[in-house]
């Protein structure tokens, strides 16, 4: 299972991660993306409606490691 946040103070509604992914994001009274079910799409999706948000908005953890799924975490240094 992932954990899903929309930073609001980014959010400037354009509905990308609506269209993509329906059964997670809709719209609240402000226009701006809010979740609704982590889990109501396949998690494919999930990470294609965060993807494709214009302004980064959507951040995708993963919920047993705590890990950024999306955005992927940067690779270690060496």
């Amino acid at each position: 299972m992932v954990k899903i946040d929309v930073d609001r103070g980014l959010c400037v509604g354009n509905a990308m991660c609506v269209a993509t992914a329906p059964g997670v994001f809709v719209h609240d009274e402000n226009r701006q993306s809010t979740v609704v079910d982590a889990e109501g799409d396949p998690e494919s999706l999930v990470l294609e409606a965060a993807a494709n948000c214009p302004v980064s908005a959507i951040r995708v953890v993963d919920g047993g490691t705590g890990r950024s799924v999306f955005p992927p975490e940067p690779a270690p240094q060496s």
